[in-house]
């Protein structure tokens, strides 16, 4: 069972990869895998065929920060772990690794 932040972070973290494929990836079709390879442990990926090249701006001189970014903080505060893979040309492909269960 997942805690609810848990939750609530996996979801978030979907929608917001889908969201971007639509806006961002020139996409025919993307997957979303989810599985509990122990019981302690959340995976996600999800997978686009689009054009590639997405990268998580953290900051700079100017500031700039992608929407990448603020995910990899969400997955970060429950010390769970946001792997990006994203070549020129495509796939783009995200691996999520999150903790099923919170620290007390």
């Amino acid at each position: 069972m997942l805690s609810p932040a848990v939750r609530s972070i996996a979801y978030y973290t979907v929608a917001e990869l889908l969201t971007n494929i639509v806006k961002h990836a020139g996409a025919s079709g993307a997957y979303v895998l989810v599985d509990l390879p122990d019981p302690h442990t959340l995976h996600l990926r999800v997978r686009d065929d689009g054009c590639g090249g997405a990268v998580v701006v953290t900051g700079g001189t100017d500031g700039r920060r992608t929407g990448l970014a603020g995910l990899t903080e969400r997955v970060a505060t429950v010390d769970g772990a946001f792997h990006l893979t994203s070549p020129p040309d495509g796939p783009t492909v995200v691996d999520v690794t999150l903790p099923t269960q919170t620290r007390p």
